[in-house]
This record gives C-alpha cells, sequence and structure tokens, in this order.
C-alpha cells in the first residue's frame, strides 16, 4: 500500500435512547461528515457500514439500504460485524481499499439502535456475540467475563476497587464536557463503589451503558484532501490483532492479545512508539478494560495502569489523555458505531471542534476498539496536518 489515506470529514449523533429509526440515525451521522467534509453523496465511490443487531430494527444488509437512502444506489455498499469491535474493523476495510488504490473517495459508517428492545432482549443480543456454546450459552455474560479478568488483574497486580472506581470517575468527568455524550453527570469514587453489585468486584458504575447512536466518516487519498481544501487527519498507521475467542482458551486473563498484536502493526507502520502517542480514546466497555487496554497498548509497564489512573496519569491534562471524549463509559456503547466514534473524537481534536476538553498540543493520536472480550480488534493511529 502506498496511497497516503485521510479522514476529512466526520459527524455524528448523539449518544443514548434515540427515537429515530435506525436509517434516520445513520442518515443523521452521514449528513454531518459529507457536509464537514465539503463534498457531495455523489463523490462518494463506496461505502463501508458496521453495525451487528439491525435485525433488532428489522433492517439486515444495512449498507445498500444506506447508500440507497443518500441517493446514489448505484454505489457499491458493504455491511461489516466484529462485535463491539465492527466500527475499528470496518474501518480497516475501508482504509485498505484507499490505501489499495481502489477508490478515492468513502463513506464509513457504524450505526446502531437497540435500547428499545429493553434490557433482557438487549443483554441476550449481546452475549450472542461471545463464545456461545462455551459463554453466553452457560450464562458466562460480559460483565461475569470481565469481572473474571478484573479478579484475576487485582489479584496479581494488588490493585482495588477504588483503582477500577478512578477510571469511571476520569472518563464521567470527560463525558461532561461532551455534548454528544449518552450519560453526562459528574460522580464519585464513592458513587461507584455504592452502586449495585453487577459481577463481583464491578459495580454498575463500572459498566458502559447499552446506547443507540451512529458515526460517520469521509476517508479519501491525500491528493482528494489537499484539493478540498478543508482540514483533514492523515491516518499512519493500521492493524489488527486476533485472541482465543473464550476467556477460558487463554493463558493470561490480564491481557488480551488481539490488543497487542493490532498496536504492534499499528506502530511499525506508522514508526512511532507508545511515547509518540498524545492521546488515545481505547475500547473501555467495564473499568477494568482501559487498564488492561493502555497496558497491552504500550503506555504503562503490565501491573502498573491501575496506580497511574489513580495518579491522575490519564486525565486531560496528565501524561497521556485518555479517552477524552468520555469512552465508552460516558459517551455511550452503540456498539457498532463505537470505533467510529473514537476516529470522529480524534477529528474533532485535531480540527479544532473538541472544545473544553481538547487536548492541548496533540500532534499524534490513537484508536483502539475490540470485540466481545478482545477475540478481535484493531488500532489506528493518526497525525495532526498543519495547513499553516
Amino acid at each position: 500500500m502506498t496511497n497516503k489515506v485521510c479522514v476529512l470529514g466526520a459527524g455524528s449523533t448523539k449518544y443514548g435512547k434515540l427515537n429515530e429509526s435506525i436509517i434516520e440515525i445513520a442518515m443523521s451521522a452521514a449528513k454531518d461528515a459529507i457536509e464537514s467534509a465539503g463534498i457531495t453523496p455523489k463523490e462518494i465511490q463506496a461505502g463501508y457500514i458496521s453495525n451487528v443487531f439491525g435485525v433488532a430494527d428489522k433492517q439486515v444488509h444495512m449498507a445498500p439500504v444506506i447508500m440507497s437512502n443518500l441517493g446514489i444506489s448505484h454505489v457499491p455498499g458493504l455491511t461489516i460485524e466484529s462485535a463491539c469491535g465492527s466500527g475499528s474493523v470496518m474501518f480497516r476495510e475501508a482504509y485498505a481499499n484507499v490505501a489499495a488504490g481502489f477508490y478515492d473517495c468513502v463513506l464509513a459508517l457504524g450505526v446502531e439502535k437497540v435500547t428499545h428492545t429493553g434490557t433482557t432482549q438487549s443483554t441476550t443480543l449481546f452475549s450472542y456475540c461471545s463464545d456461545f456454546f462455551y459463554e453466553g450459552g452457560n450464562g458466562a455474560s460480559f460483565p461475569g467475563l470481565f469481572a473474571s479478568m478484573a479478579r484475576a488483574y487485582m489479584t496479581t497486580h494488588k490493585a482495588t476497587e477504588e483503582d477500577l472506581a478512578h477510571v469511571a470517575v476520569k472518563n464521567h468527568e470527560n463525558g461532561v464536557l461532551n455534548p454528544k455524550a449518552h450519560v453526562r453527570k459528574k460522580i464519585t469514587v464513592d458513587d461507584v463503589l455504592k452502586s449495585p453489585v453487577v459481577a463481583s468486584p464491578l459495580k454498575l458504575l463500572d459498566c458502559c451503558p447499552f446506547s443507540d447512536g451512529a458515526s460517520a466518516t469521509i476517508l479519501c487519498s491525500e491528493d482528494f484532501a489537499k484539493k478540498s481544501g478543508r482540514p483533514y487527519v492523515e491516518i499512519i498507521g493500521s492493524g489488527r490483532g486476533a485472541s482465543p475467542a473464550a476467556v477460558q482458551g487463554r493463558e493470561d486473563i490480564t491481557t488480551i492479545p488481539s490488543t497487542v498484536a493490532a498496536a504492534k502493526a499499528a506502530y511499525k507502520m506508522a514508526g512511532v512508539t507508545p511515547k509518540d502517542i498524545d492521546f488515545a480514546e481505547v475500547h473501555d466497555c467495564f473499568t477494568i478494560a482501559e487498564i488492561i487496554d493502555i497496558e497491552d497498548l504500550g503506555f504503562f509497564p503490565k501491573g502498573k495502569a491501575a496506580h497511574a489512573v489513580r495518579d491522575g496519569a490519564t486525565r486531560l491534562n496528565g501524561e497521556i489523555p485518555v479517552n477524552p471524549s468520555g469512552g465508552l463509559k460516558s459517551k455511550g456503547h452503540p456498539i457498532g458505531a463505537t470505533g467510529v466514534g473514537q476516529v470522529v473524537e480524534v477529528f474533532d481534536q485535531f480540527t479544532g471542534r473538541a472544545g473544553e476538553r481538547t487536548v492541548k498540543d496533540a500532534e499524534i493520536a490513537l484508536t483502539h476498539n475490540f470485540g466481545a472480550t478482545g477475540a478481535s480488534a484493531a488500532v489506528h493511529l493518526f497525525r495532526k496536518v498543519d495547513r499553516k
């Protein structure tokens, strides 16, 4: 791959409980991204759509429906599912096709609508993303699986429930500054510890919410971006990784192999190291996930992240700001849109649209998104483009 790929436009709905249909939600995000890129739908040469539970809104085969609603039914579309990591896996496919020269301008959009199904049905749908024979079908829910990971981590590395709570507190602080976040409410460590136990040691406020929402980006070649005269962000690294689908198949459940592999590939492609990253959007479906993520991504040595979070190293003004958007924990988790939403945050940060949550002097950013308990993962690296 020799062609440089850029993000020229980005848009997102609010995350939360939305009343519109899944297609209406998708159209809203697509419209924002297209307008921010300064293009028309007719300039889009392909559409890549990430979605997991379209069946819950009576709509699968999502991509051609979205292309048709954009008035470009002749443009090929592809729908991609990779559980909670769908957005980033789809984004990589869109990136690869532009990098390979197949297209000059594509839409990469993630969308999900699931809150209307109710807690029981939505939890059941989520369980299908696990290795269902070994896990979901035997009652091993995602809170239970991540609770096992948390207990193992806490035992091995002498971390505490208070350490986990600091992740939630920090992400809610950031989410308050994000007008599109699902849960815009400051919380305290005490609030987290006193919230109902979901799967010990994880409490309710250790867990991200189910969300509806859509996020969209316009990817294009560097030549296309330069000719547009619009602000854009360069994609400098992309990596994917895999882990055993079931947690019980892993040698060490305090690390996620797919994250390690994806990060290694992305860093190598970009020619950077973890020390070069100015901020990161990572997959914090549960507070323990963020702690494991930032070790697997190389920001902190194994066993040290919990203490680093407690000491403020990952806050907006810290050593390595993590989840300035609020993360899944506060911004929300519309499963098919989550990975794309992370890229929208990078675009907003690098083009002056992040407001009070702007990370000062940031030049290089990372996004990390995984599916299920990390069976699949993708990591992307971005560089701010100086247009002066």
